[in-house]
């Protein structure tokens, strides 16, 4: 899961954001909700994770303004606040789970993996399908044409990133932000060698080509309803 966590404590977010990676998540760490709204605004997450007292906008404001704005992202509360009252007030604000600290990291795992279960369930999770080519993000598969593709993760992060804005032309900074991170220690021909990776598995067996380069631009999945000429 491409996950946003929102927490001012230093040494808890360093913790949290390095465990989540090592879980295999891709994390992002605000640590103020200038940070938080930054991204926002920047890029897309399966999961807010935010601490309810920040500096500026506390988590329960933000998550009450992501919620007026229509972002319908899964949102996890870390707090200190343990009466009742608060709680029922962080879950009527939007937020879908809560975390008291301290707590263990395995059960902060277990609430993320149960969160992304009942997003599948209830159908926020979809299937994407351009151009005959159809993405399933609960089980990291890709299916062109009746052939299934297997896909490491950071291909399927970069192809649902193609679905999920079709036609759409993503520069190469856009998406070295989006598979590895803003903080990523990789360059932009790390783009260069997944998309080549990708399209030998989307691309190659068919005569029609999905994955285009836009010269001094980027890259778009072709949605083949509405194709341009450009390549």
């Amino acid at each position: 899961m491409r996950i946003l966590l929102v927490e001012d404590d230093t040494k808890l977010g360093y913790m949290i954001q390095y465990k989540l990676q090592l879980a295999g998540h891709l994390a992002e760490w605000a640590r103020n909700s200038d940070e938080a709204e930054l991204f926002f605004s920047s890029a897309e997450f399966d999961l807010y994770i935010l601490d309810w007292m920040l500096p500026g906008k506390t988590g329960l404001e933000l998550c009450r303004q992501q919620r007026r704005l229509n972002d319908n992202t899964a949102i996890l509360m870390l707090t200190a606040r343990g009466e009742i009252e608060d709680r029922v007030s962080g879950l009527l604000t939007g937020a879908d789970d809560y975390m008291i600290k301290p707590f263990a990291f395995e059960e902060l795992l277990a609430r993320i993996t149960s969160l992304d279960r009942r997003k599948q369930t209830q159908g926020y999770v979809n299937q994407y399908t351009v151009s005959g080519l159809r993405l399933n993000p609960a089980t990291q598969e890709a299916e062109r044409a009746g052939v299934t593709f297997t896909l490491t993760n950071r291909e399927f992060q970069l192809l649902e990133f193609f679905a999920r804005h079709p036609n759409e032309v993503l520069s190469r900074e856009r998406i070295l932000n989006y598979v590895w991170g803003n903080n990523a220690d990789v360059t932009l021909n790390a783009v260069d060698a997944v998309i080549k990776l990708l399209r030998k598995k989307v691309d190659d067996p068919f005569p029609v080509k999905l994955i285009r380069s836009v010269h001094g631009r980027g890259y778009r999945l072709v949605d083949t309803g509405a194709v341009h000429d450009d390549t």
